[in-house]
């Protein structure tokens, strides 16, 4: 099962105050999540995709696709991963493949990747650029062990993922890397090689006039 958890996109991209106002933020933040939401739809069958979330858009944007919707009732990201993994292990779910909503480059043979990679018992972590991040974590079994986002998930993810003495995989892929977090990352967003919606969205606005990579 795919999870793709999504939080209140009216409030999104905080740290981007400084050089977007709100209705830019979120407009912003729904384009990637529909990116995203392109990429899995691509190269996975509906049925085992589902979008956690309590925001309007993202359940609307999840129906579009077929996909599940597991609502969250706005709890953290971590309390929503673990409710949504208990949810789908109880249904079945053999393993589970948690991808964030806010990385646009991500692309279908990315995903692809990461299942192909993945063996039968164990895990893959794929770090987020800065290396401080988990951007996709896959588990089999579904709840092998506990997932905790934040700025700095990867290395206790590694660690957990070490203590359970089945095999883990470390990918590095550069689409699912870039998060968007704060301007230095936008920057990248505009200037990688792509036409996402959020790229092209992002590319609308007049990025020259901020210090972005004083931002990072």
């Amino acid at each position: 099962m795919i999870l793709i958890p999504v939080k209140n996109l009216q409030n999104a991209k905080q740290r981007l105050a400084h050089v977007l106002d709100q209705p830019s933020r979120t407009a912003l933040a729904q384009a990637m999540v529909h990116d995203v939401l392109d990429a899995v739809f691509a190269c996975s069958p509906a049925s085992d995709v589902a979008v956690v979330t309590n925001d309007p858009f993202a359940s609307r944007l999840a129906g579009d696709f077929n996909f599940r919707v597991i609502r969250d009732n706005n709890i953290s990201e971590t309390d929503a991963i673990a409710m949504a993994t208990s949810l789908s292990h109880s249904r079945g779910a053999a393993n589970t493949l948690v991808i964030p909503g806010d990385i646009p480059l991500i692309k279908s043979e990315e995903v692809q990747h990461i299942l192909a990679a993945a063996p039968p018992e164990g895990s893959v972590l794929v770090p987020a650029a800065d290396g401080r991040g988990t951007n996709a974590a896959f588990r089999s079994p579904a709840n092998l062990f506990p997932l905790r986002f934040g700025n700095d998930s990867f290395q206790p993810h590694l660690q957990a993922a070490h203590k359970t003495g089945l095999p883990f995989v470390i990918l590095q892929l550069p689409g699912i890397a870039l998060d968007i977090d704060n301007p230095a990352d936008l920057q990248r967003l505009v200037e990688a090689p792509g036409e996402t919606r959020a790229q092209r969205l992002a590319r609308e606005w007049n990025l020259t006039s901020y210090p972005l990579a004083a931002n990072e």
